[in-house]
């Protein structure tokens, strides 16, 4: 049993300085960060990629269309689409001049994902400034836009932007919304420590240079996914690469319904994972590896009942530390509703992690079309 007991202490503090490690090196650079308040003066494309989208493109594109700047196209790619997208299409077209609809005809044959729709509507661009996002996202105001491309310079190509989701009721939504979090909390962190591993989709920037450049996404066309992960790994550096986290520069997006859809959508993501370079799965796989050592070491060290006083202490200088450390990215990302629940999500999250690896290592996908 002491034996036992020992192997807990040595797992708790190991889980604890491994997450005070993330928190001072990796963190506190996100808390301390601020966007440059500059003004931009180049003509900019939105490029959006929409293959049944009708509803979504008939709620959400005139947002996009009418965003505060004075220069921009919007490309929409329908891709293939086979309920009233194209009508829809065509009727914004009439109120909005600024609106370059690309069209995939259905005899065209590509790969599953978006990578071939989304090299259209880059190749069809007018400009040399690109904006991505989806044809489900909404911006958070007239101003994203202008947010996420005022920090292009000479040296920053590529700017990740902040992918929310509409807040709801239910533990489905905040664990979304808090998966959503975490992801965010790694990627701007990491980039802003010259680790850049990858943006979101739906609110990403680059120039189209660098797209072709790299030439677009040859080394991953035969994956689904990876149009923003593997992309920004394959062409970001810590000297050409800014993030993006104003709550202007938000897009939002409505969350899944059920749990089937997004432990589905989760899977689907994790699909690129395996093809990330090794230091980045390394720190990437860290981090809730930490959190899972110290909350199971916990809650096996309260059963065990030995110096419980100096356990809840260290406890407790963890707890508020996390508590001030989110408090104050979540306050920049307009997420303090998360804030009273995150050790119950925190937990949940790490368990829900795991059920995704054992998935995919036990019922391996082969589709997901």
């Amino acid at each position: 049993m002491e034996q036992f007991y020992q192997i807990l202490l040595i797992l708790f503090f190991f889980g604890l300085a491994i997450q005070l490690f993330f928190v001072f090196f990796f963190f506190l650079r996100l808390i301390k960060h601020k966007t440059l308040n500059r003004e931009f003066h180049e003509a900019v494309s939105i490029i959006i990629c929409a293959r049944n989208e009708a509803e979504n493109l008939k709620e959400f594109l005139p947002l996009v269309l009418q965003q505060s700047y004075f220069n921009y196209e919007v490309v929409v790619v329908n891709d293939q689409s086979k309920d009233n997208t194209e009508y829809v299409l065509k009727s914004l077209e009439k109120e909005y001049s600024h609106l370059n609809i690309v069209k995939i005809e259905k005899h065209v044959k590509h790969g599953t994902g978006k990578k071939f729709a989304l090299t259209l509507g880059i190749k069809a661009a007018k400009n040399e400034y690109l904006l991505l996002t989806d044809a489900d996202c909404v911006p958070s105001s007239e101003k994203w836009l202008k947010k996420m491309v005022h920090s292009f310079d000479d040296k920053k190509k590529i700017i990740l932007g902040y992918g929310a989701y509409k807040k709801g009721k239910g533990l489905l939504n905040l664990m979304i919304r808090f998966d959503a979090f975490n992801i965010s909390l790694q990627y701007f962190s990491y980039a802003l420590a010259g680790m850049p591993y990858m943006g979101v989709g739906r609110n990403l920037a680059y120039k189209k240079s660098i797209f072709f450049s790299n030439k677009g996404f040859a080394s991953h066309i035969h994956l689904a996914s990876g149009d923003d992960d593997l992309f920004v790994q394959e062409v970001a550096t810590k000297e050409n690469i800014a993030i993006e986290f104003d709550a202007d520069s938000h897009t939002i997006s409505n969350t899944k319904e059920s749990w089937k859809e997004w432990i589905f959508q989760k899977r689907r993501h994790s699909t690129t994972s395996k093809h990330y370079m090794f230091r980045f799965k390394f720190f990437i796989l860290l981090w809730p590896f930490s959190l899972f050592l110290f909350w199971i070491s916990f809650f096996f060290l309260l059963f065990i009942k030995e110096n419980v006083f100096i356990l809840l202490l260290l406890f407790a200088f963890r707890f508020i530390l996390f508590f001030i450390v989110y408090f104050l990215i979540m306050k920049k990302l307009k997420l303090l509703d998360l804030l009273m629940w995150f050790p119950v999500l925190e937990i949940i999250h790490i368990f829900i992690q795991g059920f995704f690896v054992l998935l995919n290592i036990f019922n391996k996908p082969t589709t997901w079309r």
